[in-house]
């Protein structure tokens, strides 16, 4: 029976790159939905650019552009990103759109009617030099639980507590620096208590994980609170219909994206858009969401959904975070990969299958352990898969003009790559793509231990053998074939050239146990080559936006970097710390935090670039002194050379300071 399927992705927001963690989401979409389509379903996969919001509004003002140009502009970006690591939308739309507009009013309106918005005047806190409210991510001060400076209005990031941003000591805003003030405005709220029974049998009825519904259960027990679902002007967004000067939390219309996306794609192919809406549709709707908002996704969302008259969704999947060699990722350590970073040295589809490696069905973080990387996709990709095709089609090619065998040499054998269809299904259908691609790799090595024991090249050199040879090979060819018709939804664009290769039409898994017999394929062309370690290197160096001083600027709070191995006296005594006079700091073109620095150290002049952007500007550094590390390589970077390393000390952000000797130093004086 065929299904009827809309498929989302958690929309990325317009306010900067798409990166490897990313990634981990639409790859996963991407493969399932690959596979639904290749098994004969209609599958439609949509998204769109989260294009609301204060940031985003900020950002347009000090690139001195405005919010259009700069989602506008954004989602160019995403898009190319998506496309070059074969992410294969039906749509992306935007969330400022005419759908997302009509669709927003339409589900507050249907709401507020049914009696579940509410209004009430609360207390806020207001930037007094911006003239707007401010979010509770846009101040800063120190936690009231354990003390820690520079963390943000809702939640501590050292101690993890929760709190009020009335709460924090010394707050301040963080888009003028100056102290809040507390105003009240009338806001808009969601009553979100009203669908507190229907939410409970709704989250335990199979629809999310069963980890993702026990930790609702948490929630159900602090009982639910009314959602606040709008703010004040200045506010990028849409304006609420009866409230002039208000406008919709981005978290209102954000998921409401994902059936303007659908609808617009309707309007342009014809589908029923309300077939899929109606809440006793037989058609499935289903979300890929990060574990971080899950909150939003399975109790706001499927309540504003009931409360407007829509369907609910059918399954919302949740999927953990990405580390890198087992840590946050790091700009500092060139672990913080953009996907045009990744895309200007390797193939995507290195990347795809590795994700596909470590994907279950839960919300466990997954590891890109980077030598594992290349170690796995040489051996599985390169190794096992690939070389099956390239073993097996020169002979064929030569001697036979491309012609398969008329029947196969070992039927039992294909018979057991066949059988294994349905489990591989079965795995892929519940997102275990990491049991699936290991028992397609068990089948590779079947496959090349079937071509070593049959010896075909030794056999070539006796006399009358070449017929049992030609049936080896091609029955190798074959059981490529069933190998690469698996792994179509994870490698679509090698799968590609393995189909004209193999001179077939696009392969769908009803195919699979159909074998080539007196077929002709064509010449082989080498459908992948191995990662050599320049271009891990390669990809890390780019990613490192800042050198040395960057590397205390770049970390968080919560990813503090371990003491470095020890060293000797003799290495330390090594550094020459020298006394600088800035003679000249200016802005570096395309950086976001460094400065370049021209820095007089008694015998010449030479420059550093240092990652201190966010705590000076140009113009209070020049004529000041400080301390720098004269006898360091110089090291070539994207914006230059920099000859050294200044001395800096501070958490990071504006907390950041010049080591300024006492005023008596002189340049090129030695530091002791």
């Amino acid at each position: 029976m065929q299904r009827k399927i809309l498929v989302t992705s958690a929309l990325p927001y317009a306010n900067g790159s798409i990166h490897l963690g990313h990634l981990v989401e639409y790859i996963q979409t991407d493969i399932w939905v690959r596979f639904q389509k290749m098994r004969g379903h209609e599958c439609h996969y949509v998204c769109a650019d989260d294009a609301h919001g204060t940031p985003i509004m900020l950002r347009a003002q000090s690139e001195g552009i405005t919010p259009e140009t700069l989602i506008a502009n954004t989602q160019q970006e995403h898009q190319a990103d998506f496309a070059d690591f074969n992410i294969k939308f039906d749509n992306f739309h935007t969330t400022h759109s005419d759908e997302n507009r009509a669709l927003a009013n339409q589900i507050y309106l249907s709401n507020k009617a049914a009696g579940h918005i509410t209004t009430r005047t609360i207390s806020q806190a207001y930037d007094p030099e911006k003239e707007m409210f401010l979010p509770d991510r846009f101040i800063k001060g120190t936690c009231p639980k354990c003390g820690v400076d520079d963390q943000y209005g809702d939640n501590c990031e050292a101690c993890g507590a929760t709190y009020d941003p009335t709460d924090l000591i010394n707050p301040v805003s963080a888009v003028s620096g100056a102290t809040p003030i507390t105003k009240d405005s009338e806001h808009h709220f969601f009553k979100l208590g009203d669908f507190e029974d229907d939410l409970k049998k709704w989250t335990r009825a199979g629809h999310l994980q069963k980890e993702v519904s026990h930790k609702l259960d948490e929630w159900f027990e602090g009982g639910l609170r009314d959602w606040d679902i709008s703010r004040d002007a200045p506010y990028f967004g849409f304006e609420i219909p009866d409230a002039p000067n208000k406008y919709f939390y981005v978290w209102l219309d954000a998921p409401i994206g994902y059936l303007a996306s659908f609808k617009q794609y309707c309007d342009r192919t014809g589908i029923d858009f309300d077939d899929y809406m109606k809440p006793d549709s037989t058609t499935e709707m289903v979300h890929f969401i990060g574990k971080d908002i899950i909150y939003f996704h399975a109790l706001f969302w499927p309540a504003t959904l009931q409360g407007a008259g829509f369907r609910l969704p059918t399954s919302i999947f949740a999927h953990g975070f990405l580390t890198v060699d087992g840590k946050k990722m790091s700009k500092s350590r060139g672990t913080f990969i953009k996907a045009r970073t990744y895309l200007d040295h390797l193939n995507p589809e290195y990347l795809r299958y590795y994700y596909a490696a470590k994907l279950g069905s839960g919300i466990d973080d997954i590891d890109l352990n980077l030598e594992d990387f290349q170690n796995r996709i040489n051996s599985d990709l390169v190794g096992k898969v690939v070389n099956i095709a390239s073993r097996c089609a020169g002979y064929i090619n030569k001697k036979f003009d491309g012609q398969l065998s008329s029947s196969l040499a070992d039927a039992t054998l294909f018979e057991e790559f066949t059988a294994q269809a349905d489990s591989i299904a079965d795995k892929m259908e519940n997102r275990e793509f990491g049991h699936a691609m290991r028992d397609i790799m068990a089948l590779a090595d079947k496959a090349n231990q079937y071509i070593d024991e049959m010896k075909p090249w030794t056999l070539a050199k006796e006399e009358g053998k070449e017929q049992q040879v030609h049936d080896i090979y091609s029955m190798g060819i074959n059981l490529f074939r069933v190998l690469i018709a698996y792994l179509k939804p994870v490698l679509p664009n090698t799968v590609e050239q393995a189909e004209a290769f193999l001179n077939i039409e696009p392969l769908h898994w009803r195919d699979i146990n159909n074998p080539l017999l007196d077929h002709t394929i064509n010449k082989f062309k080498p459908l992948m080559t191995r990662i050599e370690s320049d271009k891990i290197e390669a990809i890390q160096e780019a990613s490192k936006e800042t050198m040395v001083t960057g590397q205390a600027v770049e970390e968080t709070k919560s990813d503090i970097e371990p003491i470095a191995d020890e060293i000797s006296f003799d290495d330390f005594a090594k550094i020459d710390l020298r006394i600088a006079k800035i003679v000249n700091a200016e802005h570096v073109e395309g950086a976001k935090k460094l400065l370049k620095l021209t820095l007089d150290i008694g015998n010449g002049e030479k420059q550093v670039f240092a990652g201190i952007k966010s705590a000076y500007a140009p113009e209070d550094l020049t004529g000041k002194l400080t301390v720098m590390v004269a006898n360091l390589a110089p090291r070539k970077m994207r914006f230059g050379l920099s000859e050294g390393m200044v001395l800096a000390a501070g958490p990071g952000g504006k907390d950041l300071f010049i080591l300024n000797p006492d005023e008596g130093a002189q340049p090129g004086m030695r530091v002791k």
